[in-house]
């Protein structure tokens, strides 16, 4: 009887979901939700796949200390928490893989659904209160969850009211080494050179800012029918981890990671 409760469940959610019925999701059952870690990250009661914790994929949510020395609480944090727990905590949730099933750490991978059929990532999103955060190995949903975070930013809702979580120009990086960031601007230059393509953003590659763009990855922009070369002259958004590689650097591993700006006359302060 509980097999049968959970494969009507899901069923409801793909009528409701068309994108769910669309793509490969995996179904992982069910369980309780008696735990919040931070905006991000749930505690089940009973192990599903061998693991109780579970990482909300494709979201990053404003962090917590949680233990780590020196680590300093991100705006909102608190608030992100407090808007998880009364999306999930005490709900039995069933968990859907798009993906990876579970990080390096073993926490699973996944997204979760309450019985009433509320996508709980989607609902972070439209609240401002967690930004997309995706993988070359966990791509399930981007799209949609890239039309929510949209949404919530350009009505400043949570997060996207402070500067601290800002859409990022490219001569402002060099302070923000070492950590996620959404970065907007126009590509001046594409080159493809051994295999790699480099999206620079200014004249000088050695200080400026760079996107790039290794084989495996060239591979999946071919799939998705984009050419990264064609972005040259075109103004884009991207996220990622900045390095630095001579100038910031951001390595993107999948397509979802570049958006093409719709208003290509677009300008953000400082540009």
């Amino acid at each position: 009887m509980r097999r049968i409760w959970r494969v009507l469940l899901l069923l409801l959610l793909a009528a409701a979901s068309p994108a769910l019925a669309e793509e490969a999701f995996r179904p992982g059952g069910e369980a309780l939700v008696n735990a919040v870690v931070d905006g991000d990250t749930v505690v089940l009661e009973s192990a599903v796949m061998g693991a109780n914790q579970v990482r909300l994929v494709g979201i990053q949510a404003p962090k917590l200390p949680l233990g780590r020395k020196n680590f300093p609480t991100w705006p909102l944090a608190a608030e992100s928490k407090k808007a998880l727990e009364n999306l999930a905590l005490g709900k039995t949730v069933t968990l859907i893989f798009g993906g990876c099933d579970k990080d390096r750490y073993g926490r699973l991978l996944a997204h979760l659904h309450r019985p009433d059929g509320t996508w709980v990532q989607g609902e972070m999103l439209k609240k401002g209160m967690a930004r997309v955060y995706s993988f070359a190995d966990n791509r399930a949903r981007v799209g949609r969850m890239l039309a929510l975070e949209s949404e919530a930013r350009a009505a400043q809702r949570g997060i996207w009211g402070l500067r601290f979580y800002a859409v990022r120009t490219p001569r402002e990086l060099s302070s923000w080494i070492g950590t996620l960031q959404l970065v907007e601007g126009k590509v001046l230059k594409a080159a493809r050179i051994k295999g790699r393509v480099y999206l620079n953003f200014g004249d000088d590659w050695k200080t400026d800012f760079t996107v790039t763009i290794g084989v495996p990855a060239r591979r999946m922009f071919r799939e998705a029918g984009t050419d990264p070369l064609s972005l040259e002259g075109k103004r884009i958004r991207v996220r990622g981890w900045l390095k630095r590689y001579n100038g910031p650097m951001i390595a993107a591993t999948h397509p979802e990671q570049i958006e093409v700006v719709a208003n290509q006359d677009a300008t953000l302060p400082g540009q």
